[in-house]
C-alpha cells in the first residue's frame, strides 16, 4: 500500500489541530467542570482528553482514506462536507458548554453534533467502508456524551 504522506499528515492534522484549538479555548473554563454534580458514569477528567485524541486520530485515518479513495469528486466533496461540518459543530460545543456554561443549549447542540456525525459515516462508509467504520467509536462516544451533558444539566440547574 503506497502511502501519500502530504495527504497524510493534512488528514491528521486538521482533527488534531481543531481539538487543540479547542482545548485552548476552554483551557480555563475546564476547571469550573470538576465543580459540578456529575452523573452516575461519570469518568474522571483525564480521561476525556486521551479519549479525544484517539478519536481525532480515527477521524484522521477516515478522511485520509477518503482523500485517497478511488471515488469521482462529487461523492468526496459530499462526504468531506460532513466531516468539516461535523468537526465544525463539535468545536463550538465545548464553548457552549464549557465556556457559556449553557448545559441545554450544548446539549441540543450535541444532538445536532450527533447527526452530523451518523451522516458523515453513512457517506463515509458508502466511499469506504473502514473509514466509516473508524467512525463508530466517535458516534459512540458522542452518545454518552450527550448523557453526561443531559445529567450535568439536569443535576445542576
Amino acid at each position: 500500500m503506497h502511502i501519500e504522506w502530504k495527504k497524510l499528515l493534512f488528514a491528521m492534522g486538521v482533527p488534531l489541530g481543531v481539538g487543540v484549538l479547542s482545548a485552548w479555548t476552554t483551557r480555563e473554563a475546564m476547571k469550573q467542570y470538576g465543580g459540578l454534580n456529575q452523573p452516575p458514569l461519570s469518568p474522571p477528567g483525564w480521561v476525556f482528553p486521551v479519549v479525544w485524541t484517539i478519536l481525532f486520530l480515527l477521524m484522521g485515518v477516515s478522511a485520509y482514506l477518503i482523500l485517497t479513495a478511488q471515488v469521482l469528486p462529487q461523492p468526496r466533496a459530499r462526504a468531506m462536507y460532513w466531516y468539516y461540518g461535523q468537526l465544525a459543530v463539535n468545536f463550538f460545543w465545548s464553548l457552549l458548554f464549557f465556556n457559556l456554561q449553557g448545559y441545554l443549549g450544548a446539549f441540543l447542540w450535541l444532538c445536532l453534533l450527533w447527526v452530523w456525525v451518523l451522516m458523515m459515516i453513512r457517506a463515509f462508509y458508502r466511499i469506504s467502508p473502514a473509514a466509516g467504520l473508524l467512525q463508530l467509536p466517535y458516534l459512540g462516544w458522542i452518545t454518552f456524551a450527550g448523557y453526561l451533558n443531559f445529567g450535568i444539566w439536569y443535576l445542576n440547574r
